[in-house]
């Protein structure tokens, strides 16, 4: 029996919500258990169904989905409950802050239905979504908007080695990617990964990404695609 994964969904438009429980209705493992149209409604429903991803939007009323990300994260009654954003921009600076405090990826409204599918196992799975072309585009925009690094001491932490790997989690690579760029193996290379989140107290590879365009480690200008 395939065990459901249980995903509430968050988004004040209503249209939005039927069309994604419609989608999932049409899976064997995914399931809707809870729906909200604002962020203190989103917060209360993670809190009684204990879901495994909550698709957040982020623009709503009362507390927006990002601040409703924040307590849901926070929360340590819901630690295995994980944050996908849904927007309806690609260059929303609003994306980039919740990927800051514990998302684990994010997608376009529009999204195909196959691969909706494909990001929420994925990230129920403990696993990050990143897009290379979107998050590069997002990263651009914030850095546009911010206009300065922060938290450049917090990578002292790190061993050289560690840096670039972290750099390369960064650029977009697997870590098939960078076992064969710094020729080590793949779990070699995640172990680095593992203990660069330990050592930086992040929760996955999506907040590596950030801390690495915050700190400087990696540069709007430089290449997220591994192909570039």
């Amino acid at each position: 029996m395939v065990t459901a994964i249980r995903v509430v969904l968050a988004d004040d438009q209503t249209i939005v919500r039927a069309g994604f429980r419609a989608l999932f209705d049409l899976t064997d493992d995914l399931r809707v258990v809870g729906e909200a149209a604002d962020g203190p409604s989103a917060v209360a429903c993670a809190r009684r169904t204990r879901p495994d991803v909550v698709l957040m939007d982020i623009r709503m009323p009362g507390h927006d989905g990002l601040e409703a990300a924040r307590r849901i994260l926070a929360d340590p009654t819901l630690t295995g409950t994980r944050i996908l954003v849904l927007t309806t921009f690609g260059l929303d600076e609003y994306v980039f802050e919740a990927l800051s405090v514990g998302a684990s990826g994010f997608l376009l409204k529009d999204v195909d239905p196959d691969d909706l599918y494909a990001a929420v196992r994925m990230v129920a799975g403990g696993g990050s979504l990143l897009d290379p072309a979107v998050t590069r585009a997002v990263v651009h925009e914030f850095a546009r908007l911010r206009g300065t690094l922060v938290g450049v001491e917090r990578l002292d932490v790190l061993t050289e080695r560690e840096r670039g790997v972290v750099a390369l989690v960064a650029r977009g690579l697997s870590n098939e990617e960078i076992g064969a760029r710094l020729v080590i193996s793949p779990l070699t290379a995640k172990t680095h990964v593992s203990r660069a989140l330990t050592k930086l107290g992040l929760r996955d590879r999506v907040q590596l990404v950030v801390l690495a365009y915050e700190t400087g480690l990696v540069r709007t200008g430089d290449s997220v695609l591994p192909s570039e």
